[in-house]
């Protein structure tokens, strides 16, 4: 299979690829030099109707098509994706800025992972059966019908990927929509779809802004559930269109999450994942621990060493061996500059970092900014509270476990917590009583597929993963037989 990025990118539907109806395109910048690169379809309605119909023509077929015949083409995707890891991932990276090493490690691998994953999910998803004296209840779960899908920037193929891939399996057609800001993969994804085998209309892969398509794809009647991952303001909208016309919907949205370090934690493994779990993808994860409170007793501590190291991280180039790479786009970047200058405008102390970096060479052009720790903020500072995704991290110090979970609980996102401790009951009363969807023990980003996945509060509704994502992908239906002779 000889995958190629052409310069005009094009929308998959009905099995074909086509330019957008209306024949506008928006331009591809990569992140790390300036330079542009490919014109991407800027899809609207027309083109989300035509999606729809394909998918309307194929959904009969695919919702009765067996699980062995889903398994069978969703693991040869997968198969197709480790057999062009290393043509993705240069693409996610000239598309991303996140380095090399890291679209190759984690993001390719990740994605043929929930291809796989789901793929054996369609073979053990199964009906539930409660037997009385009076009657046996069956409960089946039947596909939802064409479901939209809509991932971010940070992640490209990695979240596209993790929605579609359980969509299909529980037997739904698609209408999936990459961000503008990073669509390659997502394209490249199409023509593996179509090497291996799957039916034409089942999946339809629209490229565009959240204006022009995101909107339609959102508004259409006749997609019944929407899967968005994205900002909370965008969370927001989506919910005011969709909600009334009574779609399912799953929203993981932003985060602001507090990593807790006590005094008694394992030292080496806290700063190690500290320093991953602040950095990792230039910050532009929304499980990234954006908010350090750490115990006064070893604050001190904490901090000269993790400047050190934050220091130490190489920030240029993301195709050669840097820790970290570029900012996503020129707008996300004067976002981030901006957040740092408003930081400085509370009052709060930059201890290392925040500095716009301009690499010699290739890359003179690109967006880089290096890491920054900041101190000095209260939990009421718009730095401590507002969602800032990207190299940017604050330090807060706490005395007792009861004062950690008022900080780690003093915002309006709940999406995920890390504590560091070895003391079991401290461990597990602040994991009870912080207010996330997800906490982590000593480890940070360690993902079981199996689990599931989202936030509280601003941070979204609904959950993804393992039998989550099957059942928010299905409706379930009972059906009851009476035993009375």
């Amino acid at each position: 299979m000889n995958l190629s990025i052409p310069a005009i990118l094009q929308n998959y539907i009905d099995g074909c690829f086509s330019d957008p109806l209306s024949g506008n395109f928006l331009q591809n910048v990569n992140p790390a030099t300036g330079a542009k690169s490919e014109m991407v379809p800027n899809s609207n309605k027309k083109d989300v109707q035509a999606a729809v119909t394909a998918a309307e023509d194929a959904q009969e077929a695919w919702a009765n098509s067996s699980a062995q015949e889903r398994f069978t083409i969703l693991n040869k995707i997968a198969g197709n994706i480790e057999a062009n890891l290393d043509v993705l991932a240069l693409a996610e990276t000239n598309d991303n800025g996140k380095p090399l090493w890291l679209s190759k490690k984690v993001d390719i691998r990740r994605a043929a992972d929930n291809f796989r994953f789901f793929a054996t999910a369609a073979m053990h998803f199964s009906a539930d059966s409660h037997v009385n004296l009076q009657a046996i209840n069956y409960t089946v779960r039947k596909p939802v019908g064409i479901v939209g899908c809509i991932s971010p920037w940070n992640l490209p193929i990695y979240l596209f990927t993790w929605k579609i891939a359980p969509a299909l399996a529980a037997g739904n057609c698609v209408i999936a929509k990459p961000s503008e800001v990073t669509p390659v993969t997502a394209y490249l994804l199409s023509k593996i779809c179509e090497e291996s085998g799957l039916p034409a209309g089942v999946l339809n892969i629209l490229h565009g802004d959240g204006p022009s398509c995101g909107a339609a794809i959102v508004a259409h009647p006749a997609i019944k559930a929407i899967s968005f991952t994205g900002s909370t303001r965008a969370g927001k909208e989506i919910a005011s269109v969709a909600a009334p016309m009574f779609k399912k919907l799953s929203l993981e949205l932003g985060g602001k999450n507090p990593n807790i370090i006590f005094e008694d934690c394992n030292w080496e493994l806290m700063m190690a994942e500290t320093v991953r779990a602040s950095f990792s993808n230039q910050g532009q994860i929304c499980l990234c621990g954006s908010r350090i409170l750490v115990q006064e007793s070893v604050a001190e501590k904490f901090l000269k060493e993790f400047v050190e190291k934050t220091k130490a991280l190489t920030v240029g180039d993301p195709l050669q061996d840097n820790q970290q790479g570029a900012i996503v786009s020129k707008m996300h970047f004067d976002k981030i500059v901006n957040a740092i200058a408003k930081a400085k405008e509370e009052g709060g102390t930059i201890l290392c970092g925040g500095e716009v970096i301009k690499p010699t060479g290739r890359c003179e052009n690109g967006n880089f900014i290096s890491p920054c720790i900041i101190t000095g903020l209260g939990p009421d500072a718009c730095t401590n509270t507002d969602e800032i995704f990207g190299p940017v991290v604050t330090v807060q110090t706490f005395k007792t476990k009861e004062e950690a979970i008022q900080l780690a609980n003093a915002v309006s996102y709940g999406l995920s917590a890390t504590i560091f401790t070895q003391n079991i009951s401290t461990a597990n009363f602040v994991a009870d009583k912080v207010e996330a969807g997800i906490v982590w023990i000593n480890t940070w980003l360690n993902r079981d597929l199996r689990t599931p996945f989202g936030g509280v509060k601003d941070s979204g509704v609904g959950r993804e993963g393992g039998w989550e994502a099957m059942k928010f992908f299905t409706e379930a239906k009972n059906i009851c037989i009476s035993q009375q002779p």
